[in-house]
């Protein structure tokens, strides 16, 4: 179980999780980091917080540290380890970890741990300023690309491979939770939800092991699957109820105008003319505006397909609630012939285990 108070702590603020099986040393320990940061203490094998930490420090026998993921980050951005080392070195990989023999003076442990802490703390605000730049320079160019269009300007291929690198180099800095809470606090519409479905399929391209040559066009895909709704009236896109059966059968030319666009412009790969043009389309056959049906709709679909969906439940919306990742997904799972459910399926884990969408 937890250790008393760390499932009350506030989820928002740094801490250091420590994992020690010698209960004095853990009391030490928890009691002199907490006047720096905010500490969890739990034995091995309790059940760790859900958020991510600051740093990790482990004091277990060597038997206990091949059972605990020192790496609670994710493989792009491992969290920062202070192994406290019994019998010697443990090999363990990274150079995100540090080892102390775990007979260090208590005051060589806490000297490392500060010193890591800071370390990590002069990171962290890095990615949080760089996490801004990109996110302000995404959002610039999609709406740059939505007035081009709704003008009738040319859409430049230089500024959507721009936005797709801010994307890919973000989500894979700082993760899908960090993009997605920098995103929702602009309230910019279908930028937002465009920069949401890019930031999606980002890490999803990244789950199923797709080359960065393949996740690059997934992205572009995504930033442009929407381009359609620059020529949809405003009042249309925003308003706050349910649309009349003849504003749908406007919203729903959406695709076609957007893959039209694409194809006069000449610079954009079939398939992500395909992505733009069929993103809501199903596999039962009854999404629009071709009515595909199961191998007529491919993978680069599908992907964009689930992302977009997923990224509208957990949206905010002027007339309702955004849903949470497991209620979403529950309402995805239960539309069936809509999704692929092996993609789904993949798709899951990455957001059941991001903080952003959890609550």
């Amino acid at each position: 179980m937890l250790a008393p108070g760390a499932a009350a702590r506030n989820a928002d603020q740094p801490f250091v999780l420590l994992i020690s099986d010698r209960p004095a040393e853990r009391m030490a320990l928890e009691r002199a980091i907490g006047l720096v940061m905010d500490c969890c203490a739990v034995e091995p094998g309790a059940i760790l917080p859900s958020a991510r930490p600051h740093l990790v420090i482990l004091d277990a026998p060597p038997d206990r540290v091949a059972t605990v993921n020192i790496a609670v980050g994710t493989p792009t951005r491992p969290v920062p380890c202070l192994l406290l080392a019994r019998g010697g070195p443990v090999p363990v990989p990274g150079a995100h970890v540090r080892q102390l023999p775990a007979t260090a003076p208590r005051q060589a442990v806490l000297a490392s741990a500060f010193a890591m802490i800071e370390d990590a703390t002069r990171s962290a605000e890095t990615r949080r300023r760089r996490l801004v730049e990109h996110v302000s320079g995404a959002t610039a160019i999609v709406a740059d690309l939505f007035d081009s269009a709704a003008l009738g300007a040319g859409l430049r291929r230089i500024d959507i491979d721009r936005g797709t690198e801010l994307v890919l180099d973000a989500v894979s800095e700082v993760g899908i939770g960090a993009w997605l809470e920098a995103v929702w606090r602009h309230d910019i519409g279908v930028y937002q939800h465009t920069l949401g479905v890019a930031g999606h399929a980002a890490t999803f391209g990244s789950k199923i092991g797709l080359g960065r040559g393949d996740r690059g066009r997934l992205v572009r895909a995504a930033l442009l699957h929407d381009i359609g709704k620059s020529r949809i009236p405003v009042e249309i896109l925003n308003k706050p109820g349910p649309l009349t059966p003849e504003e749908f059968r406007l919203m729903q030319r959406h695709p076609d105008i957007g893959a039209s666009l694409l194809t006069a412009q000449g610079a954009f790969e079939p398939e992500v003319i395909d992505v733009v043009r069929h993103h809501h389309e199903r596999l039962d056959g009854r999404g629009y505006p071709d009515r595909l049906a199961g191998a007529a709709i491919s993978d680069l679909v599908r992907i964009v397909s689930i992302c977009d969906v997923f990224s509208a439940l957990t949206e905010r919306r002027t007339y309702r609630q955004p849903a949470s990742g497991p209620e979403a997904l529950a309402i995805m799972v239960e539309s069936e012939g809509h999704l692929d459910p092996d993609l789904l399926r993949t798709f899951a884990p990455v957001v059941l285990g991001n903080d952003t969408l959890a609550a």
